[in-house]
């Protein structure tokens, strides 16, 4: 089984291997700000996904030098990737987004730039914008599908159609970045059969790359409240990674996996606890491939 992970890619791109320094650009979200809903999708932390970024209080220079320190203990002198993460990170007007984002772009140790949003907050002045920078250095946009299912789109609020997700992905083509689509593994009520769906339609939808995110349960989220209710039940280690290894198996080849599971802050995590441990997640994913190769 041929399978392009975002480690050889990024040597493959850039010569070596490239860190991702997480960035809060101050954004909100319209599904927090009342413009679609006020309460967020059901998972989502109050961080807004971004809970492995740098303080908002900082300027954008500032997050990356605080991030570069962060990874003094992996890399000492590199390159590294500006990854807006934190809530919709194109969800203002053009002139904030233009300041921000080419504070990250004229950094020198900077060599792309990973701009994580929603499909529907993609006006034309945004996309005449990425593709400006796209110029200079690469970028990358990350859309939060998670699902085609409308029932389960529904469910957890996602706040758009499927069809929002299509046309973005032909306008954001047409300018020539790279598009990473987030799929969610495990929302309640999805059958293994549907979320391969999801993940075959997306590899079918002509994009760069896929994240494959396991559910994860974090505290204070309404998604909480639903586990602890008994409305749904978190797959096991051994679910997970054998329906990633079939994720994979249907992915083009050239397709990058950025990601096959996923990092949930251990302060925050309600379920599934045994994601905590990474490498051991990993690993049992690794043999599950193995083994699906041999047959």
């Amino acid at each position: 089984m041929q399978y392009y992970l975002l480690n050889q890619y990024l040597k493959d791109t850039f010569g070596e291997k490239v860190y991702k320094i997480a960035i809060d650009g101050g954004f909100t979200c319209p599904n927090r700000d009342g413009s679609i809903d006020t309460r967020g999708c059901i998972f989502c932390s109050g961080m807004g996904s971004g809970d492995f970024a740098e303080s908002r209080m900082n300027t954008i220079t500032e997050q990356i030098e605080n991030g570069k320190q962060r990874l003094l203990n992996k890399i000492s002198n590199g390159k590294y990737i500006a990854y807006f993460q934190a809530f919709t990170n194109t969800y203002a007007p053009v002139e904030e987004l233009r300041s921000k984002y080419m504070e990250a772009v004229r950094h020198p140790d900077i060599v792309a730039i990973s701009i994580a949003t929603r499909p529907d907050c993609l006006p034309d002045e945004v996309i005449a914008l990425l593709q400006e920078m796209n110029a200079i250095k690469p970028v990358w946009v990350e859309l939060g599908l998670q699902t085609i299912h409308e029932s389960t789109a529904n469910y957890i609020r996602r706040g758009y159609p499927l069809e929002v997700y299509d046309e973005a992905v032909q306008r954001l083509k047409q300018i020539g970045v790279d598009i990473i689509v987030h799929v969610i593994l495990g929302l309640p009520g999805e059958s293994k059969k549907e979320m391969l769906e999801t993940v075959r339609y997306v590899g079918n939808s002509g994009v760069n790359g896929i994240k494959l995110q396991l559910l994860h349960v974090i505290k204070g989220t309404d998604l909480e409240k639903e586990y602890h209710s008994g409305v749904f039940n978190v797959m096991s280690m051994d679910e997970y990674t054998s329906l990633v290894a079939d994720c994979i198996a249907i992915l083009p080849e050239r397709m990058v996996i950025h990601r096959m599971t996923g990092d949930g802050d251990k302060k925050t995590l309600v379920a599934p606890l045994w994601s905590g441990d990474k490498k051991r997640v990993l690993n049992l994913l690794n043999k599950k491939i193995e083994e699906k190769e041999r047959v």
